[in-house]
């Protein structure tokens, strides 16, 4: 639908002309609002921006058809326009002004414009909402976009999207209070890709829906909790006589001013390590990773990241794994990014027992994050990357400076080849589609990084630092590299979500027997799955049992905090319950190779078998327990 226009100046119509226009048209100037407001807004912000600037492109007044008698209203239209549209010339140029008002800054200089004061309506509570993802070409489009002004974008947009000729474009900015048409419609660029701007990649009125950090926000709500309580008790202690139930000896008072604090948050005190270290120091972990990024010397952003890092103020969202302390660094850390990254600015630190990643938006300091993952221990082939950000579903990483060569792999497809990466002089890898996008398995990357004479498979789990992938038996896991082991990845990696966000260092998956099934069905696969975490002591295990044929594992059994299929305890037992082909329902177990016989009762089955594999015929439902007996003559029972 073309939108209709006229080459005179739109006059303030009717106030009910003008929410005809707007009702009419309403996809058309929301699309117009969210292509010009500021991409460096968030996709969820620009959308429900765009909707708040039109709703408030309505005049203000009632219905008058006579301009001397509506007393403070709006005049009804005189002349050129008439019909049930002459009112959209203006309102699209309400929406225009607003929206470039909204991309300008906020100073204390001057007093805020109405585009730049918050929208009240509409609100969206616990759902990011954000247009359908399109191609390669919308993206580029989109980025391009980015790299204007606001005048640019709304001259690309008044020619592309509404199809107005150069004079009308020029007529139109400097109605919206454009310093520059002329340099506007300079910058906006080549008209060959306008028809893009009708994508639904840029439709704010077809959305799409995601919530919110479901994690953060019960952290959130736990640590309001908890100040509440400290707060109570803190104003019972100071009602007490005597300032409280004791004194505190030689201790400052609270928020004194110490020496060693403040070196901590002092942008110069940061250590800083040189490019080559890596090379010659006795550890390979993060304290041999140099300072990176465009905006290592930026002494200002610094300052602001150690600050929040020491006084996370209420608008800052705070995230730590599990067992990670989230306090202020114990003196000067460690530097290892510094730079803006997509749309953002992002700044690594590291104090000896956890990465900590400060982010901020590109243009002010609103929204602001502070991430926390502990990383005590790690080495060379547990320090071989970090998470610099998460958008829209992909991510990019930072590799360590021993990482030559990055490619990225699907997990369900062993069978092809990985796709080259390019890495940047600083090691930041392009965005890459996350593991199973849109909450669907199926696809899961992972990130094979080549460097210091190894190739270490890593995935992403939602946190900071992506875990390491490996096989084989407790205590002499490797690197994912052979075929077998890709093979057997492909069938568990739809397990990992189950680990998600819990601190993970590592996964290994280890096939730990194979198993002839009854009535000659074929052969059945046995996995043990483990996740070690930076803690040490919440490991999460699982055992699979693969059928002949099945595309993925079936989870078996699953236990936290067990050292079971681990160095500690290498050995593992499970059991399910099998339907052959001919309908007859058996129960299934099998230990690892410790075992020299297997026992199960209760349910209706009682029966034992020699060596680590066991098969018999059990009602429909039964509920059994294993045991086992191991090389050693002691007993054992089953993960649980």
């Amino acid at each position: 639908m073309t939108a209709p226009d006229t080459a005179t100046r739109p006059l303030p119509p009717d106030v009910e002309q003008a929410e005809a226009a707007i009702v009419e048209h309403y996809p058309r100037l929301v699309r117009l609002a969210y292509l010009v407001l500021p991409p460096a807004m968030g996709r969820n912000r620009r959308v429900l921006t765009a909707h708040s600037l039109t709703q408030r492109a309505l005049p203000r007044g009632r219905r008058g058809t006579d301009p001397a008698a509506v007393q403070g209203g709006v005049p009804a239209q005189r002349g050129g326009l008439g019909g049930p549209e002459s009112g959209y010339p203006y309102v699209r140029l309400r929406v225009l002004r607003s929206a470039l008002e909204a991309g300008i800054p906020l100073t204390f200089r001057a007093l805020p414009l109405r585009g730049q004061l918050p929208a009240l309506l509409p609100q969206v509570w616990g759902l990011r909402l954000f247009p359908r993802a399109g191609g390669a070409e919308e993206l580029a489009l989109d980025q391009w976009l980015a790299t204007l002004n606001g005048p640019g974008r709304a001259a690309c947009v008044l020619r592309a999207l509404e199809g107005l000729a150069e004079p009308d474009v020029l007529r139109v900015l400097t109605e919206a209070g454009v310093a520059d048409p002329a340099a506007a419609v300079a910058e906006s660029g080549d008209p060959a890709h306008d028809g893009l701007f009708a994508s639904p990649e840029f439709d704010p009125c077809v959305l799409q829906a995601r919530p919110t950090d479901l994690l953060r926000r019960r952290r959130l709500a736990r640590a309001g909790l908890a100040a509440a309580a400290a707060l109570a008790v803190c104003g019972t202690l100071l009602a007490l006589p005597g300032g409280g139930w004791g004194s505190d000896g030689p201790a400052a008072p609270l928020y004194a001013r110490n020496a060693a604090a403040e070196q901590a948050l002092d942008p110069g005190q940061l250590v800083r390590v040189a490019p080559t270290v890596w090379r010659t120091s006795s550890r390979t972990d993060y304290s041999a990773w140099p300072a990176r990024g465009d905006r290592v010397g930026d002494t200002e952003l610094l300052r602001r990241a150690l600050a929040v890092w020491a006084r996370p103020g209420k608008e800052v969202g705070v995230s730590a794994t599990p067992g990670t302390p989230s306090g202020p660094p114990m003196g000067p850390p460690q530097l290892l990014f510094a730079g803006a990254v997509d749309q953002a600015v992002v700044v690594l630190l590291y104090d000896g027992l956890r990465v900590v990643r400060y982010a901020e938006p590109l243009r002010g300091t609103a929204g602001a994050a502070l991430d926390f993952a502990r990383t005590d221990g790690a080495s060379a082939d547990t320090a071989t990357a970090l998470v610099l950000s998460r958008v829209d579903g992909n991510v990019r990483y930072l590799t360590a400076p021993w990482v030559t060569g990055a490619a990225l792999r699907d997990l369900l497809k062993p069978g092809e080849e990985p796709t080259a990466l390019k890495l940047t002089p600083d090691g930041t890898t392009p965005p890459v589609l996350g593991p199973a996008p849109g909450g669907e398995c199926s696809s899961w990357n992972a990130l094979s990084l080549a460097g210091d004479g190894a190739t270490r498979l890593v995935t992403d789990l939602g946190e900071l630092t992506p875990a390491r992938l490996t096989s084989g038996a407790p205590g002499a896991a490797r690197d994912v590299t052979e075929a077998a082991e890709l093979g057997e990845w492909s069938k568990t990696a739809c397990l990992l979500p189950s680990v998600r966000s819990h601190g993970v260092r590592a996964v290994n998956a280890w096939t730990y027997a194979k198993q002839p099934l009854p009535e000659g069905d074929g052969t059945a696969t046995w996995l043990c799955t483990r996740a070690e975490t930076w803690q040490g002591t919440a490991d999460r295990v699982q055992a699979q049992f693969l059928a002949p044929g099945a595309p993925l594992a079936a989870q078996a059994a699953r236990a936290e905090g067990s050292p079971a299929c681990g160095p500690r305890e290498p050995r593992v037992l499970a059991g399910v319950r099998w339907k052959s082909r001919a309908g007859q329902w058996y129960v299934l177990a099998a230990g690892s190779a410790q075992f020299t016989s297997l026992s199960a009762s209760g349910g209706g089955v009682n029966g034992t078998a020699n060596g680590n594999r066991l098969a018999l015929k059990a009602p429909e439902g039964a509920e059994v327990d294993l045991s086992g007996k191991l090389t050693d003559g002691t007993k054992a029972g089953a993960l649980r």
